[in-house]
């Protein structure tokens, strides 16, 4: 007699057959029969096929650009407001807040940023000061590598503290990829795979309300072309507190505007060069104009449209493709960084962790993915509660943190938009909350932070959330000490509250 259970699976397995044969077509069977009758499509098949084909290639481009996008929007955004130049170099004297409109930011370090032409300026010294850290990124955000070996080992992205002047400041020199020339010694020489070069600087302060000494150590900086230094322009250092700005990238058709001007000033990097014949194909070409159609135009951007989403639909969950999507296994932090911090494997790039992490971030350096004891910083981020359902600023959610926080630095916890991933807009001076704010801590010395709408009563830890806006949280720890490698010490999920 047939085991009951074994009966049962080949029904339910047939009945899910069935329905699968009769389910409505979709549109990919509409793709897959179309008909070619007598060896040949209709007209109207030849013209779907070619609008689905340049259809994909839009959407497969802006995920393959989209580290340069963010890039761009930053540069652009900047440049409206702040100006132009490799002497501008803007810092958030007061801390980033919630205003500034870019993805990620951390509201709980001082930042300077500034975009660099190394097509229009050529090679650029950057005098780093002592006391400094920072990142120097290409364009495409990957981390500038040494020319050759400094100290006996190739130096990529860090500068300053984590980098080969280990804090003691030094003079950088940035070539441009094409660059032919001789080079100087006395210099820690990088090469650049773009002409555009982004400078971040980040300092650390240990009171709120003292933010002089670190806005003074970035004040030092000065950077000019190679052997021009004495004709330079004098360096502008902005108080970009002080102004709101825009830094996004575009989700929309502008978005191949963009794509297109990036292109059209960038070095043509060989190995782009199978992307770069499908931005051909949509009409973006180095030194053409681009001017799409009405048709065109309509249909990139329904592709930039649904790329942004999709970028967005990778970010929310772990990524399979790698074995540490997540921090713990029975927690919901997500593990941003899961392979390193170019996201090459040995034979492959990671595409979708990269998509990810752009969607919502920029600049990556070696540092920011290293596993080691005190070294760095990790970034847990989570877009879901404790039961796997998606963070609502209507609701009331606890995040429990036990005493003992693993970071020899700091910590901070900071909710963002969850479209625009900047800062969450919600009234208070920071959308965070740090180990310098001196947070209220339990009788056994752990933090509970409340996250929604309205105050969970005085004396509380609380970031205020926004009534039907979404929102998604980062723990930073700068300086990961060992229980949090050896996951002795784990945070809480965030758990809804009644």
């Amino acid at each position: 007699m047939p085991d009951l259970k074994q009966l049962l699976a080949v029904l339910i397995a047939g009945v899910m057959t069935s329905a699968a044969a009769t389910a409505a077509p979709s549109r990919y069977d509409e793709l897959a029969n179309a008909p070619f009758p007598d060896g040949y499509p209709s007209r109207a098949t030849v013209a779907a096929l070619q609008d689905e084909l340049l259809f994909q290639r839009a959407v497969q481009s802006y995920i393959w650009a989209l580290p340069a996008l963010n890039m761009y929007g930053m540069k652009e955004g900047s440049e409206r407001t702040f100006g132009k130049g490799y002497n501008v170099l803007p810092i958030w004297k007061e801390r980033l807040n919630a205003k500034t409109l870019v993805t990620t930011p951390n509201s709980d370090v001082i930042y300077a940023m500034g975009y660099l032409d190394l097509k229009e300026d050529g090679p650029m010294v950057i005098e780093v000061p002592p006391g400094l850290q920072g990142i120097l990124n290409d364009f495409f955000q990957r981390p500038i590598c040494s020319e050759g070996p400094i100290d006996g080992r190739q130096w990529c992205g860090d500068v300053g503290l984590p980098g080969p002047d280990k804090g003691k400041g030094g003079k950088y020199l940035v070539l441009p990829p094409d660059y032919k020339g001789e080079i100087p010694a006395g210099y820690y020489t990088l090469r650049s795979r773009t002409y555009g070069v982004f400078v971040f600087w980040r300092g650390f302060f240990k009171d709120p309300k003292q933010l002089d000494e670190p806005v003074k150590v970035m004040a030092q900086t000065r950077i000019y072309p190679l052997g021009k230094e004495a004709t330079a322009k004098p360096m502008q250092f902005p108080n970009a507190s002080k102004t709101p700005v825009n830094m996004l990238y575009p989700t929309d058709g502008k978005a191949f505007e963009m794509l297109s001007r990036f292109i059209d000033n960038e070095y043509a990097d060989p190995q782009d060069m199978e992307m770069r014949g499908m931005l051909a194909a949509l009409g973006i070409i180095k030194g053409r104009p681009f001017r799409p159609d009405a048709r065109v135009g309509s249909l990139l951007d329904k592709a930039a449209r649904t790329a942004a989403k999709i970028g967005h639909s990778i970010s929310y969950e772990p990524q399979s493709i790698v074995s540490n999507g997540t921090w713990y296994e029975d927690r919901r932090w997500l593990n941003v960084f899961p392979g390193n911090a170019t996201f090459t494997a040995d034979t492959f790039n990671y595409i979708d962790p990269r998509t990810g992490f752009f969607t919502n971030a920029y600049s990556a350096s070696p540092g920011m993915a290293v596993n080691m004891v005190n070294v760095g910083a990790k970034y847990p981020a989570t877009f879901v509660d404790a039961d796997g359902e998606f963070l609502s600023g209507s609701k009331h959610y606890k995040l429990h943190l036990p005493k003992g926080i693993p970071a020899a630095l700091f910590w901070s916890v900071t909710g963002y938009d969850s479209i625009t991933a900047s800062g969450l807009d919600n009234g208070q001076p920071f959308p965070s909350i740090n180990t310098m704010d001196k947070p209220a801590q339990n009788a056994d010395g752990a933090i509970d932070i409340h996250f929604g709408p309205s105050s969970p009563g005085a004396g509380k830890n609380w970031l205020r959330t926004l009534p039907d806006k979404g929102y998604f949280v980062i723990l930073r720890l700068y300086g990961p000490t060992q229980p949090f490698f050896d996951k002795s010490w784990k945070p809480g999920d965030l758990e809804p509250q009644k």
